[in-house]
């Protein structure tokens, strides 16, 4: 199972009329833990930002799964409702579970959510769907290697970055 990590990190970024403007983006990473989520948003974030850039929050994530397509530019948020029995207490159980799903529209979310669902046996019911703060996700890829954390530290006498 996948545990998934929002990361907000703020930065420099050039707007549409050529300005730098300082932002906070909202990530989203499948990590092992906070340490490991914290060392792969600082890696991703060093290749895709010039510049400085600070980390201001990382938080577990209540999205279940993430339906990623090609074709899509938006991140929709999209909470399902369905019925689970509990056979041992033989009681109905209401669960709520969020997906992710990148799309162009909303109309095109709600048929890419149900085409990614179709496994589901049980009946739900879409209880919200909308486009989400989540710039961009990261999922884990099997044998990819951190590279190493650079930061500046000033070392007295040295004064070059120090590999950690």
């Amino acid at each position: 199972m996948q545990t998934w990590f929002e990361c907000k990190v703020k930065y420099q970024k050039v707007d549409d009329n050529g300005k730098e403007r300082m932002v906070t983006e909202n990530f989203l990473l499948d990590a092992v833990s906070f340490t490991d989520a914290e060392a792969r948003i600082i890696a991703m974030m060093q290749t895709m930002v010039r510049g400085e850039f600070t980390v201001t929050d990382i938080r577990k994530s209540k999205v279940a799964e993430v339906f990623p397509y090609e074709a899509g530019e938006w991140w929709y948020r999209c909470t399902i409702n369905l019925v689970a029995i509990d056979e041992e207490a033989g009681k109905e159980k209401k669960l709520r579970t969020i997906y992710l799903v990148q799309a162009d529209e909303v109309r095109e979310a709600l048929d890419r959510l149900e085409e990614s669902l179709s496994f589901l046996i049980v009946p739900y019911v879409v209880s919200s769907l909308a486009v989400s703060t989540i710039a961009d996700v990261f999922p884990y890829v099997p044998g990819e290697q951190i590279p190493p954390v650079r930061m500046p530290f000033a070392t007295p006498g040295l004064g070059e970055e120090e590999e950690i």
